[in-house]
């Protein structure tokens, strides 16, 4: 058998494995519902200045996302408010 190798973050991955525990039923069912409230399934195309698209993707990169997830989330809590 041939063996694997597994890359740092593979390793890394392998070793908190056992940081995860099994839930019940229902908070399965409550973690599959919140998953599928934040599928992105529609395109929205929007235009916005310069000035504020820059402004977002700096106050993105100092959260470590992508400026798209960041101004996504940034509608999602507005809808939901």
């Amino acid at each position: 058998m041939r063996k694997v190798r597994l890359t740092r973050e593979e390793r890394a991955i392998e070793q908190t494995l056992d940081e995860f525990v099994p839930v019940g039923p229902k908070e399965f069912a409550e973690i599959a519902q919140a998953i599928a409230f934040r599928k992105k399934d529609a395109v929205l195309n929007i235009r916005i200045s310069r000035y504020d698209l820059e402004h977002l993707k700096q106050k993105a990169g100092k959260l470590g996302i992508r400026y798209q997830t960041f101004i996504s989330e940034i509608l999602r809590r507005l809808a939901h408010a």
